[in-house]
């Protein structure tokens, strides 16, 4: 079940320029460590003076370049050396001197200049700007950041918040995280770039009383995995979730309901304006007709207090039935305890979808792995035990491939 780590044989080339953020540059090596890649610490002048070498090159492992003029090159020529090795470049920090040398192709220190030689087709430039958020909104950056982008380089952020100036805004660096999980996501394939993806995950509640409720031990986990690995593909993502404690996979769009009528009120207005719609969610069947109003208390009979229980919407169902111009290309999920393919298949056939993904609920709740088998009309394929994340790479190259966009 061992699966390789996200950045497994990839070999970055980070580069640090001027800022106070190159603090966050030593988590960021361990994070690429950690995913599986080899990294490359390349400095400019200035970012020596906000982090060391030493530093930098304990946490990588290697020794970081810090010259044109670097003799140990064989070849004296690191700027090419370095390029030509690359899967990608990473500038992080790229401050607002370092984006306005590449707008320019400007070379004057190793950083810039093995940038600008790097083959274009094969070695990426992604740049993660830091900067104070006045220095962020001139016109002048946003003129370089957009030329930046016009010749090809990636820009990641930057994000909001607090600032070291004791300013708050646009312009911090992403966190070490939100870069590593940027990078990953560049890698992965474009399958379904310019679709957009629905997906509902976790539990729902249906209240009994005011504290009370029944529900069940979904942990949403695989619907996440779902929507991340959804938008890493290129899809616009919406992700409507119930009561989980997840954070939002990057570039996702997320609703938060409770129960399986506010789940169902949230998607079947936005499923005509998707083009694929996953209902990952374990949405619970019935609910009380009616909660209480203040927690039912024991009286002392021994009985339980008595209430009835009537059946909430089949959400995927309705969004299966509409007009064929507004219905989205759905796919179930059928968490069994037994019998996995069986009730699978008689999912599909009842709820008129093209593909049902089975998997065992209790043998998955809350874990970190899973098994899948898909199943639509020409029978039954097995994606074997892996990390839902993996798992959830796996299925969006199955629904890409089988994906027939509805009619005009």
């Amino acid at each position: 079940m061992s699966t390789p780590p996200d950045l497994h044989r990839k070999h970055i080339v980070l580069g640090l320029s001027g800022g106070i953020a190159c603090y966050k540059s030593a988590e960021l090596v361990r994070e690429l460590m950690r995913a599986g890649a080899g990294v490359q610490v390349v400095m400019t002048e200035a970012a020596t003076q906000f982090i060391t070498p030493v530093t930098m090159q304990a946490l990588s492992g290697r020794t970081v370049v810090l010259s044109q003029w670097d003799a140990r090159e064989p070849n004296n020529m690191a700027h090419i050396n370095l390029s030509r090795e690359a899967d990608a470049i990473l500038v992080a920090p790229a401050s607002a001197d370092f984006i306005a040398q590449i707008a320019q192709g400007r070379a004057d220190e190793l950083l810039s200049l093995l940038c600008l030689a790097r083959p274009l087709e094969r070695c990426p430039l992604l740049l993660a700007p830091a900067m104070n958020r006045e220095m962020w909104a001139h016109p002048a950056t946003q003129r370089n950041v957009a030329q930046a982008q016009a010749d090809g380089a990636i820009v990641l952020g930057p994000g909001a918040g607090d600032q070291a100036c004791g300013e708050t805004g646009d312009g911090r660096m992403l966190e070490a995280d939100e870069l590593r999980d940027e990078l990953i996501a560049f890698f992965q394939p474009r399958l379904l770039a310019g679709r957009s993806v629905l997906i509902t995950a976790g539990p729902t509640f249906e209240a009994i009383d005011p504290v009370r409720g029944i529900t069940n031990h979904s942990s949403g986990k695989m619907g996440f995995a779902v929507a991340r690995a959804a938008a890493e593909a290129g899809a616009r993502v919406t992700l409507v979730a119930g009561p989980v404690h997840l954070p939002t996979p990057r570039h996702v769009t997320r609703i938060d309901v409770t129960s399986a009528r506010q789940m169902h009120d949230a998607v079947l207005p936005r499923a005509p304006r998707h083009d694929i719609f996953v209902a990952t969610a374990a949405v619970a069947d019935w609910r009380p007709a009616s909660a209480g109003e203040q927690k039912l208390k024991k009286d002392g009979s021994g009985r339980p207090p008595a209430f009835e229980l009537v059946e909430n919407p089949d959400i995927l169902a309705t969004v299966a039935r509409l007009p064929a111009a507004d219905r989205p290309w759905c796919v179930g999920f059928a968490a069994e305890s037994h019998d996995l393919v069986r009730h699978a298949r008689e999912k599909l056939q009842r709820k008129g979808v093209p593909l049902v993904v089975g998997n065992l609920g209790p043998a998955t709740f809350g874990r970190d792995d899973n098994t899948l088998v898909l199943v639509d009309a020409a029978g039954e394929t097995e994606l074997p035990a892996a990390g839902k994340l993996a798992l959830a790479r796996d299925l969006v190259r199955e629904i890409a491939a089988r994906y027939t966009p509805r009619p005009a």
